[in-house]
């Protein structure tokens, strides 16, 4: 029984689940790791793995015989909570928590976790480039690439964690208590994993679900979910918006930023300071500032960051312009709200390259908001039929179907002229065709450049 407890089985070999394995190992526990998978880059990463940790690696199959073996399981975010031999484990009276739960275990230092269907990891980057110009050390981590396991055992109390939470991840927390939480939106997504939105917006209010009345719950005061919740664990909760003023957190006063946070009203900066474009990022920006501010940091330090802040790879991205037309990299445009920002965020006309793999979304926002800016549709991957077919319902027939990303860049330049914005934003997952978001932004971005040297 006492090898059993001091046995943990990682499920998924991705960045997270190498890094909680890394972890387990650093602190007694024997390994073993899973994944389903069997591909090339599966295998080298258990390869590495066991040469480094002495893990035992199981590839291919699914973890059911090892249940008896184990008493704790860690999944990483690609795993659903409900499948079948997860239900088994909890039955044997196994502990089944994320990679995130893991590492807050051995995480010294306060957390800000941001979470939110949209602009986490802008606000996120945010967040953590304010900090750092405060002198703060500063740990940024979770979705937006370091894995939270990688770097929690570094923490001392006197730094800061910067945390990037998804609803997957939240699925299966247990203890996990942000002292700042964020919730910046929440829109449909992720219905082929949650089922329902009901079953999403729990997911996502898990993040707060663990906080005190010494913690802090930050809000969209302009989102109607989260406008309605009403947290009943004592925790101290304030908003952000851009359209309502507000008596405390932060909101607009023409075209000032103020913020009060209980120790009366202070003006920030103006909102043309701001360096990223877009309304979402405005939004993003308010969220950063009080979360900011909550820390103790000054509106000086928080007014400078956020004019220096220049945002992050793969989010309405400039690649190059070639021949007067200029092409932008949104591949974290993974659902359709977060396309319709991006399309909102740029002065058209544009040819939109989208489509990816299908989250059972509807693509009806995302074809009205065309407007008169999107003057050709670029598609790819799993959703191409769908979006077009919605597109056509609507009215929008210059549809053009592709294959691949090199194909998909071709023909979007092919259909532009001087003037004209090529934007990749798909609206869709990129686990079709790519590995993930990032790759498929990098893919596009050397497909980019590949055409500007034909054309040279």
């Amino acid at each position: 029984m006492e090898a059993k407890q001091k046995t943990a089985l990682v499920i998924g070999l991705a960045r997270s689940g190498i890094a909680a394995a890394r972890l387990l190992h650093r602190t007694g526990r024997k390994v073993i790791v899973n994944d389903s998978s069997n591909a090339a880059e599966i295998r080298k990463a258990a390869k590495q793995l066991q040469e480094s940790i002495g893990c035992e690696v199981y590839l291919g199959q699914n973890p059911d015989k090892l249940l008896e073996r184990v008493g704790q399981i860690v999944i990483s975010p690609g795993v659903p909570a409900d499948v079948p031999f997860l239900k088994k484990a909890a039955k044997l009276g196994i502990e089944v928590i994320s990679e995130v739960e893991l590492a807050y275990r051995y995480c010294k230092a306060p957390i800000i976790a941001v979470t939110g269907t949209n602009g986490k990891t802008t606000t996120t980057a945010w967040i953590g480039e304010i900090l750092k110009a405060a002198g703060k050390k500063t740990h940024v981590v979770g979705n937006i690439g370091v894995p939270f396991s990688a770097k929690a055992p570094e923490t001392e109390e006197m730094d800061k964690v910067v945390a990037e939470i998804s609803s997957f991840q939240l699925e299966t927390i247990a203890d996990f208590r942000p002292h700042i939480a964020l919730i910046l939106n929440i829109t449909e997504d992720h219905l082929d994993r949650h089922k329902t939105m009901e079953n999403y917006i729990a997911a996502k209010c898990r993040i707060f679900e663990n906080q005190g009345s010494e913690d802090y719950l930050v809000l969209n005061g302009d989102d109607e979910i989260l406008s309605s919740i009403e947290p009943d664990s004592g925790v101290r909760v304030f908003y952000f918006s851009r359209t309502k003023t507000l008596s405390e957190g932060i909101w607009l006063e023409g075209r000032q930023i103020m913020m009060n946070i209980g120790a009366g009203k202070i003006p920030v900066c103006r909102v043309d300071q701001i360096s990223l474009p877009g309304a979402h990022n405005l939004e993003n920006a308010l969220a950063s500032a009080l979360a900011a501010g909550l820390c103790g940091i000054k509106p000086e330090i928080i007014a400078k960051a956020l004019a220096g802040f220049h945002g992050i790879a793969h989010r309405i991205e400039k690649v190059e312009v070639i021949n007067g037309v200029t092409f932008y990299n949104d591949s974290k445009g993974t659902n359709p709200d977060s396309s319709i920002k991006a399309i909102e965020a740029l002065q058209g006309p544009i040819v939109l390259i989208a489509g990816g793999m299908d989250k059972k979304a509807d693509f009806s926002r995302f074809v009205d908001a065309f407007g008169n800016k999107v003057k050709e549709l670029v598609l790819m991957g799993e959703t191409a039929g769908i979006i077009a077919d919605t597109a056509k319902e609507k009215g929008f027939a210059n549809i053009h179907m592709t294959s691949s990303m090199e194909e998909a860049v071709k023909k979007a330049y092919a259909l532009s002229s001087p003037g004209f914005q090529v934007l990749l934003s798909p609206a869709c997952a990129s686990w079709d065709m790519f590995r993930d978001y990032e790759e498929r932004g990098e893919v596009f971005k050397s497909a980019v450049r590949a055409l500007r040297r034909q054309t040279e």
